[in-house]
């Protein structure tokens, strides 16, 4: 109505807003039927991110498996025995990955075999390694799968679920020669998880330090775990992968580091005795502070450090000798050329003689 001219507008309360509440009728529930009863402890850690519930979907953990890339030759099976037994070392299941890549023109190399044959053929390869590895390791969670394509891309995609990818190398020719191939090396240059990688003929004793008759045997202790590590670009993840992997086998860790002067230091350093002292020493220091905290987070690891003048891949190579496994790093670098492989870690890949850890680090 209007007062003294004005308006005045009155609302009115909605009629429900003087409505009392509906007593419960089942304890337990809301007016409205709702249950407020709480949720089972699985399903109220249910949350996001910022705490709130998440619905209509299940919280999924993802188990990560120990993987190997499979084709049936000698050195995969060996890759293969190797990472069921990290696996087991791990508590972890294996995973075994073949992949086929089909030829561009399947009849002008093989006419007589269809491609039922073919495919019974690669089927049997993965079943067949899963069989003796369940019956060579009683316990062990093996599972496999089949793929087919180009090996290097689907084997970096199957490393991406996989706590490390394990992949078999050619061994050591009569002159030193390389370890590892063209798709062995794509793989390590773009995975973003750890690569290992064992050479062919690879046996469980090589391991282990010698028994009593100087014969490598399963049942001696491991030999230690070797570090290659660059002091002016420490990583963590590097260095956690070393220590975790020398304390899952009980044994030592080397921590060994390779250092050059710098240029302009570098023609008078024969000469001047007391400046390669000098350098040496302050190799020696930041080698011992960057290893130091990871000492007190594993007490139990007995750590030497070694500071050696000259090229790190060659102290390396010569460490693999008498290690049960190398570890390395690789830089991950975005750039227009792609992903590459340092010098240090590629003359490692290729000469040493005991398996390999590449590990991707920033």
């Amino acid at each position: 109505m209007a007062v003294g001219g004005s308006r005045a507008v009155v609302l009115a309360a909605p009629a429900t807003a003087h409505r009392r509440p509906r007593p419960c009728r089942k304890e337990g529930r809301s007016a409205r039927g709702r249950d407020l009863r709480p949720l089972p402890r699985a399903l109220s850690e249910n949350k996001d991110r910022s705490g709130f519930p998440m619905r209509g979907h299940r919280r999924e953990i993802m188990t990560r498996t120990v993987t190997v890339g499979l084709d049936g030759s000698r050195e995969s099976r060996a890759a293969a025995e190797w990472a069921a037994r990290e696996a087991r070392l791990s508590d972890l299941p294996l995973k075994l990955v073949h992949v086929y890549e089909p030829a561009p023109d399947p009849l002008a190399q093989a006419p007589l075999l269809g491609a039922e044959t073919r495919r019974h053929w690669t089927e049997r390869i993965p079943r067949e390694s899963a069989e003796g590895l369940r019956l060579r390791h009683p316990g062990l969670r093996v599972s496999t799968e089949q793929l087919s394509g180009r090996p290097s891309e689907l084997l970096v995609s199957a490393a991406k679920d996989a706590e490390l990818l394990v992949l078999g190398s050619r061994g050591l020719s009569g002159i030193g020669g390389f370890l590892v191939g063209s798709v062995g090396l794509a793989v390590i240059a773009h995975a973003e998880r750890p690569v290992v990688v064992v050479r062919a003929g690879e046996q469980a004793a090589d391991e282990h330090e010698m028994d009593p008759a100087g014969i490598p045997s399963a049942g001696s202790p491991f030999r230690p775990v070797v570090l290659g590590l660059d002091i002016e670009s420490p990583d963590e993840e590097l260095i956690a992968f070393a220590f975790e992997a020398a304390a899952r086998r009980g044994t030592s860790l080397r921590v060994v580091h390779g250092w050059n002067p710098p240029p302009y230091y570098a023609y008078g350093l024969a000469v001047d005795l007391e400046l390669h002292a000098s350098l040496a020493l302050r190799e020696n220091t930041v080698l011992t502070e960057v290893v130091r905290p990871w000492r007190k987070k594993f007490p139990h690891v007995e750590v030497t450090e070694e500071s050696h003048y000259g090229t790190p891949g060659n102290h390396l190579v010569d460490a693999s000798r008498e290690a049960s496994l190398v570890v390395v790093g690789r830089r991950i670098r975005r750039n227009p050329f792609g992903a590459h492989i340092g010098p240090v870690t590629h003359a490692v890949l290729h000469h040493c003689t005991a398996p390999v850890a590449v590990v991707p680090h920033n």
